[in-house]
């Protein structure tokens, strides 16, 4: 996802899926919040390229994003508010929240805050209340998942034996990655945590399983989603 390579093992982001969206109003005018899960900043850029042409009659398209497991990449933009109103509050609220007690790791995430002017000034704390809180209150609604760097491990099976072996896999709390299929057989992977007694443990109940039959064969490592 980055070139360089990332200290972090573990962060939290936005669900895969569309774009999460959150309306407030404040003495009239209306912050209409836009999140997106970015991995890259070009993805970050097109958010807030398709909302201003969507929202084109809006005063303001402010922005804040923070990219990479260790959240190097932070950018905002006020958008023609004053000076620090807006897109340092969201980039603030982006960077401080808390995805468990103490922990604050929430990446790949960018917030546009969309602001249709309604007539009463707000003046400059209370421009920073309002983009602040619009973002925070969108992550309080906001599908969240934790996204581990797992290594992956491949298991091949017949294919009459892969969909109940993968039920057990599940019920026994193991997350699955991709799935590819042969000629005869299936190719189950199972992400699990890169360390050597995990493996022995998940190798262990995939004998108890497959009654031996089945060999799991550790590969690459990848960034997978691992729900709350």
């Amino acid at each position: 996802m980055h070139e360089q390579e990332s200290r972090a093992t573990a962060y939290t982001t936005l669900a895969a899926g569309p774009d999460f969206r959150h309306e407030l109003e404040i003495k009239r005018s209306r912050f209409i919040t836009v999140m997106r899960r970015s991995g890259e900043e070009e993805g970050a850029r097109d958010l807030v390229a398709g909302l201003r042409k969507e929202f084109h009659d809006a005063r303001h398209h402010c922005s804040a994003f923070v990219l990479g497991p260790d959240r190097d990449v932070q950018r905002s933009s006020d958008d023609g508010e004053p000076s620090g109103t807006a897109g340092i509050p969201m980039l603030e609220a982006l960077l401080r929240r808390e995805t468990a007690p103490g922990v604050t790791d929430l990446s790949d995430v960018t917030a546009v805050v969309v602001r249709y002017f309604g007539g009463i000034l707000l003046g400059a704390g209370g421009l920073v209340r309002a983009y602040s809180e619009s973002v925070s209150s969108a992550l309080d609604l906001a599908p969240l998942v934790r996204r581990s760097r797992l290594r992956i491990c491949s298991v091949e099976v017949r294919h009459s034996a892969a969909g109940r072996l993968e039920n057990d896999l599940r019920a026994a709390g193991y997350v699955m990655a991709e799935t590819s299929y042969g000629a005869s057989t299936t190719v189950l992977r199972v992400a699990l945590a890169d360390q050597p007694d995990e493996l022995d443990r998940a190798a262990a109940r995939l004998a108890s399983l497959t009654a031996g039959s089945a060999v799991l064969r550790p590969e690459e490592t990848d960034w997978i989603d691992v729900p709350f």
